[in-house]
């Protein structure tokens, strides 16, 4: 038998853990992988909570996070920490996910030491470098010299095309997150009190129809952030919605969450949910309203539709398709849009009932076989 390939998996966000666990599952489970974990604690106990549920132990844990930590000095501190562990581990590859500072900083590193990059979820673009910010970038920055670029959609690898990356390295694969939202319901099926502690806020608001809530973008922050909540507080006077909104850790979003909309009676402020209970939460909801770009993916593979509070999504697909619809964070523009889609069964059901453009689910199958193949 040949000598295993040697991949080193770098991530150290929720969001990256969550779309890369099923493929390290399922590297880990190949024999002709020596898979290994690299994590940068960018973020701590949100991607502790991910680990643990998918039952990950990294190799590594760098455990960067700090409070208030600007980008420069993570970044830095990202370079250093990672470029040490390329230089003990030596993989044959090292694959990254997605548009955090570590998919960067982890590319980066290995690019200074000739070390093939394969970036899982590639391509994605909003043509704005501000919006995301900076994610915009950093995902350019890792296009600009990976060697396999797994694309999630036809419209994702287009984009790598225009920017004369080499078709020959660009893999249409869907997206990973779906992988995983399918193993977790399954998950939840199996053991139902991964996601029982929503129950007491089914009960409070049973008959009522829920919204879910994301919001954490940093182009957001500011007036952004103060419209959204005036937006929440005003779709949350009618008496037939109830909405639940995990608040992310960023004090930059508690401070303004927390001094609008503590003590209505239909908005819960709830600390940030598990991987479980936010998958249980896109069940029970009857849409989201959100900032973040995976919700943009997962929502409607369970049939919910998405409004996008930003300006620019680089996952225009699902724009396209009718699976969600920028409205920006005007509280004018959210609550009409909210009301249309509570009212108008019509346009509720144009929205859930679209073909979510991300993925069937079978992605990290395509990855494995390309980099099989590679």
């Amino acid at each position: 038998m040949s000598t295993p390939i040697k991949i080193l998996s770098i991530f150290g966000t929720r969001p990256e853990a969550i779309k890369f666990f099923p493929l390290v599952h399922a590297l880990d489970a190949d024999e002709r992988f020596d898979s290994r974990v690299c994590v940068s604690g960018q973020h701590r106990g949100m991607l502790d909570q991910v680990l643990e549920i998918a039952g990950i132990v990294p190799h590594h844990d760098l455990d960067l996070m700090q409070p208030d930590q600007t980008l420069d000095a993570l970044t830095a501190n990202l370079l250093t920490g990672i470029g040490q562990v390329l230089d003990e581990e030596k993989p044959d590859w090292v694959v990254v996910q997605g548009d955090t500072a570590t998919a960067m900083s982890g590319a980066l590193a290995a690019y200074y030491r000739k070390i093939p990059v394969a970036h899982v979820e590639a391509g994605l673009r909003s043509g704005n470098i501000h919006h995301p910010w900076p994610e915009e970038v950093n995902r350019k920055i890792v296009g600009s010299f990976a060697a396999l670029h797994f694309a999630p959609t036809e419209t994702a690898a287009n984009a790598l095309k225009r920017e004369a990356v080499d078709p020959a390295g660009i893999h249409v694969t869907g997206n990973t997150v779906i992988d995983a939202l399918h193993w977790i319901t399954g998950e939840i099926e199996k053991k139902p009190d991964l996601a029982s502690n929503l129950a007491e806020l089914e009960t409070r608001f049973a008959g009522k129809r829920i919204i879910g809530v994301t919001s954490h973008r940093r182009e957001n922050f500011g007036g952004g952030m103060e419209g959204i909540a005036d937006a929440i507080r005003r779709i949350a006077a009618r008496d037939d919605v109830a909405m639940i909104f995990p608040v992310h850790l960023n004090p930059n979003v508690r401070k303004i969450m927390n001094a609008e909309l503590s003590g209505l009676d239909n908005v819960a402020l709830i600390e940030p949910l598990d991987y479980p209970h936010f998958a249980r939460l896109l069940d029970i909801c009857t849409l989201m309203l959100t900032d973040s770009g995976g919700v943009q993916e997962e929502a409607p593979a369970l049939g919910k539709p998405v409004l996008v509070m930003r300006e620019t999504t680089e996952r225009p697909e699902g724009v396209e398709a009718g699976t969600a619809k920028l409205v920006g964070t005007d509280a004018d523009v959210i609550v009409r849009e909210c009301n249309h889609l509570l009212d108008n069964e019509a346009a509720y059901a144009a929205m859930s009932k679209a073909h979510n453009p991300f993925g069937d689910g079978q992605s990290v199958g395509r990855i494995v076989e390309a980099l099989a193949s590679a």
